[in-house]
């Protein structure tokens, strides 16, 4: 069985009330959207955030119906951000499926990004879960902070380390440090432990940022080719930082340069991804995400032993050991 399979069957009372939860959150009156909101139901992921939502609220006391709506208010933010990002990326595909915006269009797309994004807020104001609204309403302004820093640095690619965890900490880390925020909130947990768990929460966030970026840069098992979608965006990732850190002047320019004006052309890429994995770039990024992952475990192995905390440490796991 899977970890994502024996989560999901030691959580399966709670995700039960919990779809409820959200599934009447997603009630609309206008037909268009109603279609588009069951569209977006049927290609939902692996439900991750939910789980560390769950999962943190189990560790610390008894799960209470704060908690599903806490779960329901982060899926809502995640899915509304995903649909966003979909317009801004011109993406025309989403988990296999079609993207709003390849179906209906960005005007409509952004639209519905809006209504889900105001109905997690209705759900917090209407059950006065102010503390959990205020931890989600800081991730999603940190979302927004971080790509907007993302494309103003990239316009010169002049990102270094530190600003490169500065964007990836508001980007991604942001949204996975609020679920383990809410959680231990709506559980009543203290403001000490609450705390304890956003800062867990952001380097399990961190490290599965810089897995991502590692696997743009490795090939899965025997078959295929390195992506190399970072470097097609002009993005740059812990293991390039790390190959132009540990280049002569020279050798930097010239990256770059490729970057800047070739990143569309495959033998160029191609070449780069191999001078990546020549330099050390990619055992650099795992030593940093290794520390990240033993820094949150020793968070965790803090809080009283249980199935529930087993089952989160498993997840913090499976999150930076995935293939794809």
């Amino acid at each position: 069985m899977s970890v994502n399979n024996e989560i999901r069957k030691l959580l399966k009372e709670d995700f039960s009330a919990f779809e409820k939860v959200f599934k009447k959150a997603m009630n609309t009156d206008v037909a268009l959207l109603d279609i588009i909101l069951k569209y977006l139901h049927k290609q939902k992921g692996k439900q991750v955030r939910p789980m560390f939502v769950m999962l943190t609220a189990h560790v610390f006391g008894d799960i209470t119906a704060a908690t599903y709506r806490a779960a329901t208010l982060i899926e809502l933010l995640h899915t509304a951000t995903l649909v966003h990002d979909d317009v801004v990326d011109d993406s025309n595909k989403r988990r296999g499926f079609f993207s709003l915006n390849a179906l209906w269009k960005n005007k409509i797309s952004v639209l519905s990004g809006d209504f889900l994004l105001s109905k997690g807020l209705l759900l917090s104001m209407e059950n006065k879960d102010y503390d959990l609204l205020q931890i989600v309403a800081r991730a999603t302004q940190e979302m927004s902070e971080g790509e907007l820093l993302q494309i103003e640095k990239a316009r010169r690619l002049d990102i270094d380390e530190a600003v490169y965890f500065e964007i990836i900490r508001k980007k991604t880390a942001s949204l996975i440090a609020s679920c383990c925020a809410v959680g231990a909130a709506s559980v009543n947990a203290g403001a000490k432990e609450v705390e304890m768990m956003r800062q867990f929460g952001e380097k399990v966030g961190l490290a599965f940022q810089i897995k991502d970026d590692i696997l743009d840069f490795k090939k899965v098992g025997d078959i295929g080719k390195p992506k190399g979608i970072d470097i097609k965006e002009q993005k740059m990732t812990l293991p390039l930082i790390y190959m132009l850190n540990n280049s002569s002047k020279s050798d930097k320019k010239r990256i770059i340069r490729t970057i800047k004006n070739h990143h569309h052309h495959p033998q160029k890429v191609q070449g780069i991804i191999n001078e990546v994995n020549s330099s050390g770039g990619i055992e650099y990024a795992e030593q940093q995400m290794n520390r990240l992952i033993d820094e949150a475990l020793e968070i965790l192995n803090q809080q009283k032993a249980g199935p529930y905390l087993d089952a989160l440490i498993k997840l913090v796991k499976y999150s930076v050991s995935r293939k794809l």
